[in-house]
């Protein structure tokens, strides 16, 4: 039987152009597999197989469909979910067709037309739904938010609702994209949380936009665990602000792509207070980043188990004024009016960089989360994990906390 179709690309086919065919309606089947199989009927057209072929729910997301020709190749391929394309890639030599995962608990067809190079065509179409999983794995937060601008040592930080099991599956569907080229890496901190950085001493460029994409649909990240949706975060690198600070000459100095715009004196943590080796009053050396703001943050001393009004022991609960965190173990940039005699002479503070009520107001105003904060002259080291502080690791002992072991281009 002879009828007329029309052979086109639709979006996400690989395909480029459209043509005219006058189409042989070959007999399809079942194979042995479950595949949709057409063209059997006729030596001199094509033989088109589709896999999964017409299904009864139980298609694996993680599979996809795969779409083949022998003795042709492809003209046309179309996936549709709820009447919408679902992207896919065309092979070199245009006898197969391979689409992404697929949504799980979801309807799918597909729609495919061969060429023989006699001209003669085959085509095929086959219907199906996916499996229905046991547990969903979904993002519940990835920082920083949609269209902020950020600083350039920000991390992207996803959270998932379970634990991964198939840390490697789920790491190759995470994609970063920037305008501006950059080499990074994530690293899995937790089974429910992963952390994109660049590399040491290469911060994001300034200027510029970067989107995140979790292509998570149909993902298989466990037993009977598949993630169900896409997520897309796209924010901008502002300007490349760098702070440096000494406990030793009590200075703080403030740079905005490479030109000094601000300096001020600071006090910084006096020390005193000894926990398992560890002075909790001395403010921490190394490359901090700025992480949220405050105006006011409520600063007490119950945090390390003394009551605010046992002064003996330390005790203390104060208000304080546009408050920048830069670490989680109670470090800010902040105003302090009553220590600006010690300010840019001694150090008096709990740890955190006590600043003039002016400045601490201005950098409130100025800066970014994911700002670069290197603190230097304490013989308290910062912890890689106390914060935002990642870029406190070995480079190379982040890409080893890669599921992949591999670093990533942004560009």
């Amino acid at each position: 039987m002879q009828r007329r179709v029309t052979a086109g690309v639709r979006a996400g086919t690989g395909l480029a152009g459209a043509v005219l065919l006058f189409a042989t309606a070959c007999s399809s089947g079942e194979d042995g597999d479950g595949a949709t199989v057409a063209g059997k009927g006729d030596a001199n057209a094509p033989q088109v197989t589709v896999n999964p072929g017409n299904g009864d729910g139980k298609a694996r997301p993680e599979a996809g469909v795969v779409v083949t020709a022998s003795g042709g190749t492809l003209e046309q391929v179309t996936l549709t979910r709820k009447g919408k394309p679902v992207e896919g890639a065309l092979s070199a030599d245009k006898t197969s067709w391979r689409s992404r995962t697929l949504r799980p608990s979801s309807q799918y067809r597909v729609d495919a037309v061969a060429k023989s190079p006699k001209g003669k065509t085959t085509t095929v179409s086959s219907t199906f739904s996916t499996l229905k999983p046991a547990s969903k794995l979904e993002i519940t937060d990835v920082t920083p938010n949609q269209n902020e601008k950020v600083g350039v040592g920000m991390p992207i930080q996803v959270t998932f609702n379970r634990a991964v099991g198939d840390r490697k599956a789920v790491e190759r569907a995470l994609e970063v994209r920037s305008t501006k080229p950059a080499t990074g890496a994530w690293y899995w901190v937790s089974d429910t949380q992963v952390i994109f950085r660049t590399k040491n001493g290469q911060y994001w460029q300034p200027n510029q936009s970067v989107t995140f994409k979790a292509r998570l649909a149909g993902v298989k990240a466990g037993k009977r665990t598949y993630g169900v949706a896409d997520t897309t975060r796209k924010f901008r690198i502002g300007n490349a602000h760098i702070i440096t600070a000494s406990t030793k000459t009590h200075r703080l100095t403030v740079k905005s792509n490479g030109k000094k715009v601000k300096s001020w004196g600071i006090s910084a943590g006096r020390g005193g207070r000894v926990v398992n080796g560890v002075d909790t009053f001395l403010t921490t050396s190394g490359v901090h980043l700025t992480m949220g703001k405050e105006n006011p943050a409520i600063m007490t001393s119950e945090w390390m188990g003394v009551k605010p009004d046992d002064k003996k022991n330390g005790g203390y609960k104060e208000v304080i004024p546009f408050a920048v965190r830069i670490s989680n173990s109670g470090e800010y940039i902040h105003s302090m009016a009553s220590t600006t005699w010690a300010q840019g002479r001694q150090n008096v503070s709990h740890g955190c960089l006590n600043s003039p009520p002016s400045a601490a107001q201005w950098f409130y105003n100025w800066s970014y989360r994911g700002d670069v904060v290197v603190i230097t002259g304490s013989k308290r080291k910062l912890a890689w994990d106390n914060g935002w502080s990642y870029f406190q690791m070995p480079w190379s002992k982040w890409v080893k906390g890669s599921a992949l072991d591999r670093t990533v281009t942004t560009g």
